[in-house]
């Protein structure tokens, strides 16, 4: 179940991962993403062909993250990035491309513990669909968890079963509240990544989501705004008829973020509010801004108005 919430109030209006970390391992942490090579059942024809609507998968890749190079090259190469402004930070390995646990349990353990091998890591996220974790992978992840940080990561999108439909999602709400359920129940820490503003969602349904989500066992929760980037169906469509689409002004998006805020349950830990594709794969929107300026903009208005997250939970 999602930690009791942190000492709410007007200087701290948010549940967020950079705090919760501190507190949990006494340090600054940072998660290394990874390319293991992987693919999607709804890309291999497994449930579909082309993907998500939304995704171009290249828009998560960091640059000292590629597929060519070993899990342990990938590592070293992203820690000396990251070493000489942060000397004593912990790192997490991070599997993110794409569907992190579809192949065989065999291989998954060789690369899962490659990385874990590494003596600069103290723990592992995986990335991955809800209609992708078998049980014994969840027993694999348990006897993980004895001596490593491990977590779960689930792309949700969105709690509404026709706009999973319409993204062409290939699974269903239903199949990720039961496979939340199925890691909580193991005790596996659960963070899930919705998408504001997919087609045809309104104000009032992205906020519902917040209501639906509260109730589940969740730990952690990314929120990114919609972007229509260079290789995506959307982005393809988007470019045919812009005015068919929504886009967020930074204001509107902050304004609804607030309001998804206030309705979220506190315990969940934030660890993003918004994400910034590449520029050269970006179309729209193009605010300008790096991810923590967004973050504090949210707080700065949090603060002015005397909110915080989880003030109308349950309301």
């Amino acid at each position: 179940m999602p930690e009791k919430a942190f000492s709410w109030g007007h200087d701290n209006p948010i549940n967020d991962y950079s705090n919760y970390t501190r507190r949990k391992f006494n340090r600054r942490v940072q998660k290394l993403s990874l390319n293991a090579g992987f693919t999607c059942p709804n890309r291999d024809g497994t449930k579909g062909r082309g993907g998500c609507t939304f995704c171009n998968n290249d828009t998560f890749n960091p640059g000292y993250c590629k597929p060519g190079l070993s899990i342990t090259e990938q590592l070293d190469e992203g820690i000396s990035f990251f070493t000489e402004r942060y000397p004593d930070q912990y790192y997490l390995a991070y599997f993110q491309a794409y569907t992190n646990t579809y192949d065989t349990l065999t291989w998954l353990k060789t690369l899962y513990e490659e990385a874990l091998s590494h003596p600069r890591i103290k723990g592992m996220v995986v990335g991955t669909r809800p209609d992708c974790i078998p049980d014994d992978l969840i027993e694999y992840f348990q006897e993980l968890q004895e001596q490593y940080y491990i977590v779960v990561e689930l792309g949700i999108e969105s709690t509404n079963e026709e706009t999973l439909k319409k993204v062409n999602r290939g699974h269903t709400f239903q199949e990720t509240k039961e496979t939340i359920e199925r890691l909580c129940n193991a005790g596996i820490p659960v963070g899930g990544h919705l998408i504001l503003g997919l087609p045809d969602e309104t104000n009032e349904m992205i906020l519902e989501h917040a209501k639906i989500l509260s109730h589940l066992p969740l730990n952690y929760l990314k929120l990114h705004q919609l972007q229509y980037v260079r290789g995506s169906v959307l982005g393809h469509q988007y470019l045919k008829n812009t005015e068919k689409f929504r886009v967020f002004d930074v204001d509107e998006y902050i304004d609804l973020v607030i309001a998804f805020l206030e309705r979220l349950n506190p315990a969940i830990v934030m660890e993003r509010l918004a994400s910034q594709a590449p520029f050269d794969l970006l179309i729209a929107p193009k605010w300008g801004l790096k991810n923590f300026q967004l973050v504090e903009m949210v707080r700065k208005r949090m603060k002015q108005r005397n909110t915080w997250q989880g003030r109308l939970f349950g309301s």
